[in-house]
């Protein structure tokens, strides 16, 4: 695996070999940061349930300002350090290794909020719609901002109050949902 453009072009991507982590393929990957180019430049990143860290670490290549990779996993974790040192990109990164709903807690108590949040949960973890929530009452999502959740197409996105599902890009197994916040009534 290997940053796709940007600074960190061509820089290989160390994996976690044997454990139960699906790495975004590279057609996944390149299709969705052309549908969200314009929109990375100095945006603030937020990647849930990061594995190797290939789409935080990519998101940063192409001009986050800044992006927080939250992963529970202590190998893994290891490897996002890995690969940030190995892309010079670990200055503008902060690495969670939390429990994801646990740093969606800390993160709203600590007043931040991001223009982009992509998450891929285990698909039969049931961890998308809790995620979402999360999300929506920490007040994690920019007004602008959306919410890009990658899941089984056999498993069907569960409605979260206070999102909506702006657009979905189908695949063979997968499905990438970007969901924007409802407008508040006032």
């Amino acid at each position: 695996m290997r940053v796709i453009a940007g600074s960190a072009k061509g820089h290989k991507l160390e994996t976690i070999e044997g454990l139960n982590t699906r790495p975004t393929t590279d057609r996944i990957k390149e299709t969705l940061f052309n549908i969200i180019a314009f929109d990375l430049p100095e945006c603030v990143f937020l990647d849930l349930f990061s594995g190797s860290g290939a789409i935080g670490i990519e998101a940063l290549s192409r001009g986050a300002q800044r992006a927080v990779l939250v992963e529970q996993s202590d190998l893994c974790g290891k490897v996002i350090s890995r690969n940030l040192e190995h892309t010079r990109l670990a200055q503008r990164a902060r690495l969670m290794q939390n429990d994801v709903l646990a740093a969606l807690d800390k993160l709203a108590a600590e007043g931040e909020s991001f223009d982009i949040i992509f998450m891929d949960p285990p698909y039969a973890a049931g961890l998308a719609k809790p995620a979402l929530e999360k999300i929506v009452e920490g007040g994690l999502l920019r007004p602008e901002g959306y919410v890009i959740v990658e899941r089984s197409a056999q498993i069907p996105l569960e409605e979260t109050a206070g999102l909506y599902v702006e657009k979905e890009k189908k695949y063979k197994t997968t499905v990438i949902s970007f969901l924007r916040l409802e407008e508040q009534e006032t």
